[in-house]
């Protein structure tokens, strides 16, 4: 679990450094800003995790679910996006392939706390 959290936080350091590329000044520096903010708390939950595992794990589920809800409403105006009927310019999409990666980071993240959860249930199980 812990190289898909720096995958995901340095996938979010390159988007906002895209960002600086595509959009005007200080629309991309805000984006930058909050990319170095959520991908660097993602690499140090992973670095974090090297250390304490699931304290790190956890750590990086809930960056992913702060990410994840930033972008969670661009999602749903992705389409009207790409069919030019909603707002022009790449922001939309860049703050929905922020999102992409967070989502899929937390459901990860959700199914090896449930994984590890009945492991530790089945171990209870076979000590009695």
């Amino acid at each position: 679990m812990r190289i898909p959290i720096f995958l995901a936080g340095f996938v979010i350091i390159a988007l906002g450094l895209a960002a600086t590329l595509l959009l005007e000044k200080p629309a991309s520096y805000a984006f930058l800003t909050e990319a170095l903010t959520l991908g660097g708390g993602l690499l140090i939950c992973g670095l974090f995790a090297l250390r304490n595992r699931w304290h790190g794990i956890i750590g990086a589920g809930v960056m992913a679910l702060m990410g994840s809800s930033r972008g969670i409403e661009n999602l749903a105006a992705l389409p009207a996006v790409l069919l030019d009927k909603g707002p022009p310019g790449p922001a939309p999409l860049l703050q929905s392939a922020v999102a992409i990666p967070c989502i899929l980071l937390l459901i990860g993240i959700v199914r090896a706390l449930f994984a590890e959860k009945k492991r530790k249930l089945l171990a209870s199980e076979h000590e009695d």
